[in-house]
Formats: C-alpha cells, structure tokens, sequence
C-alpha cells in the first residue's frame, strides 16, 4: 500500500532534516518511490528586502509500506 511521510523545517537546518529523512528511510525499512519537496520564498522580516529571514522546506516522500 501507498503511503506518504511529510517532513517539515527551514532552509537553515537543510543538514538536519536530510539526517532525519535518511534515518527515518533506514529505520522503517520504507520502499521509498519518490521524494519531492518545495522551499518557500522569502521577503524577509516584515515584507523587507534584505533582512535574511529561513525559507520553510516541505519534503513529501511516497513509499511502499
């Protein structure tokens, strides 16, 4: 059966969260079909230009179960 893993953080913790989706494949032993994923555009604190401010990243993985 299909079924999906949603995995969520910022763009500033790009390391961690790929740690967490590669632990997650090894532990639950998921036949993974694809990953896709989408990091949301930024303007910055309070609509300004400039100010460095973390883009959400949003990973969805299909796996068999």
């Amino acid at each position: 059966m299909q079924q999906v893993k949603i995995f969520k953080s910022v763009d500033t913790e790009l390391g961690d969260m790929e740690s967490q989706i590669n632990r997650w494949i090894a532990e639950s032993k998921a036949t993974v079909l694809s990953i896709h994923g989408n990091i949301s555009p930024q303007a910055g604190k309070h609509g300004v230009q400039g100010s460095f401010s973390a883009a959400d990243v949003f990973v969805i993985v299909l796996y068999e179960a």
